[in-house]
């Protein structure tokens, strides 16, 4: 057996299995599609934030900088509060929308589900102080708080339910008030359980819920952080793919929360004018290491451009926009590489290569960090230029990785390039044959 059918069986006889069962896990799913419902807030919050602080140099003479910097200077507060109202407080929506989709997995009322762990959420993250509730650890701090006091009040729900523990009314009360009363004894186990738990450690070490499950998750952070995390990660991500499942969706649901409390510490650093100290977050991983989508395939689509195959021509024109916006199933199930061992090295070195630069290149601050979420369709230039903050440079770095996946991937597309030149041949040989057959029998 050689060593690329040894991979091959291991995937599909160790990893393939978990994979699928982790991708259609309940909580997982959850946790992902929460994320996914809030995006849309971080996405326009973030936008906002690179208004407040423009991508210029303080002592700029340009007309548009000092414009803008005027501007930024004069109503930042006014521009600041759309991105306080989203980004800032993040970890409500977060909340909102775990709690809602698993509540909706289980057959319970989503919308009621949802507010309570809103409820459940404040009453640990922004007790009332000075008659004001404190934002502080609503943002990217309160992420792993918003995780964990989704699933739990949810699971609470779910679990008085299944033991028929509540009110029982009759039936000619309207179903809302119904469903009212149903949250009653929920609040009251939420109240009884969650809130002691913040008090004792308030008193205990003077700090929130959030922070203090931030503080525990701090070492796993820093972690994730690192060049070594983001190689895993990449080199799992494109083994799951490689054996046909979506290795993408399930990396980066497990990720989400690290980026995003990267991303709530990078914001936070800038608005105080600190250095930023995170690399690792989706801007980075949808531009910098997967351009054009799983397995940095962009390079491999404009060689195909340039192919003598008829086939993986017509898979490079029918792949170069879809490609542009980081879609890439087009080149990966037409070629095909799912499951081709001609192309199963460069579809996992190439983005390997990708994060090893991209990673030194900000390192080194050769380009910016990112601030931004960014929608991951975005073309990969404008996608890495708008992630950190209108970088120029970030955009230079995605046009060089893309040359430098082609490389990686030309030498594996020639011997496919050759291997299907040879087969289009035969064909060709194969369908002259018979039409010189059919030509000779008409002239009998």
């Amino acid at each position: 057996m050689s060593v690329s059918q040894s991979i091959f069986s291991f995937i599909e006889t160790h990893i393939s299995p978990i994979a699928g069962r982790l991708s259609t896990q309940r909580h997982v799913m959850a946790i992902r599609d929460g994320f996914i419902s809030a995006m849309p807030f971080m996405i326009v919050g973030s936008f906002l934030l690179v208004f407040a602080y423009p991508p210029f140099s303080a002592e700029s003479g340009w007309s548009l900088a000092r414009w803008w910097l005027a501007i930024a200077g004069n109503y930042e507060t006014e521009i600041l509060t759309p991105f306080n109202m989203t980004m800032g407080v993040m970890s409500i929506y977060i909340t909102a929308a775990i709690a809602y989709n698993l509540a909706q997995s289980y057959k319970l009322d989503p919308f009621m589900a949802a507010m309570l762990a809103l409820m459940a959420f404040l009453l640990v993250a922004a007790p009332q102080v000075d008659k004001a509730l404190p934002t502080g650890a609503l943002g990217g701090i309160g992420i792993f708080t918003a995780i964990l006091v989704a699933l739990y009040t949810t699971e609470l729900v779910r679990l008085l339910k299944h033991y028929n523990i509540g009110f029982s009314l009759p039936d000619q009360v309207p179903a809302k008030i119904k469903q009212s009363f149903d949250l009653l004894i929920p609040i009251l186990v939420v109240v009884l359980t969650l809130y002691p738990l913040s008090l004792l450690i308030q008193n205990q070490f003077q700090m929130l819920l959030p922070q203090a499950i931030m503080a525990i998750f701090q070492p796993l952070i820093s972690a994730a952080d690192s060049l070594p995390a983001i190689l895993l990660s990449v080199l799992l991500a494109h083994l799951l793919w490689f054996a046909g499942i979506h290795g993408a969706v399930i990396v980066s649901g497990m990720l989400q929360a690290f980026w995003l409390t990267n991303l709530g510490v990078n914001q936070s650093s800038l608005a105080a004018g600190l250095p930023l100290p995170h690399v690792f977050m989706e801007a980075f991983w949808s531009f910098f290491i997967v351009i054009g989508g799983s397995g940095a395939t962009f390079g491999l689509v404009l060689l195909y451009l340039r192919s003598r195959s008829a086939h993986l021509r017509a898979i490079g024109k029918l792949s170069l926009v879809p490609s542009a916006f980081n879609i890439n199933e087009p080149v990966i199930f037409g070629t095909p590489i799912v499951m081709n061992p001609t192309f199963f090295l460069p579809f996992i070195v190439a983005p390997l290569v990708n994060s090893v630069i991209a990673y030194a290149a900000v390192k080194m601050d050769l380009i910016g960090r990112v601030i931004s979420v960014v929608p991951w369709t975005a073309p990969a230039p404008i996608g890495a230029a708008w992630g950190t903050g209108w970088d120029l440079r970030a955009a230079l770095l995605v046009v060089v990785l893309a040359l430098v996946s082609a490389v990686v991937y030309y030498p594996f597309f020639k011997v496919y390039e050759r291997q299907l030149l040879q087969q289009e041949a035969e064909e060709a040989a194969a369908v002259a044959q018979e039409e010189a057959g059919s030509t000779a029998s008409a002239a009998h």
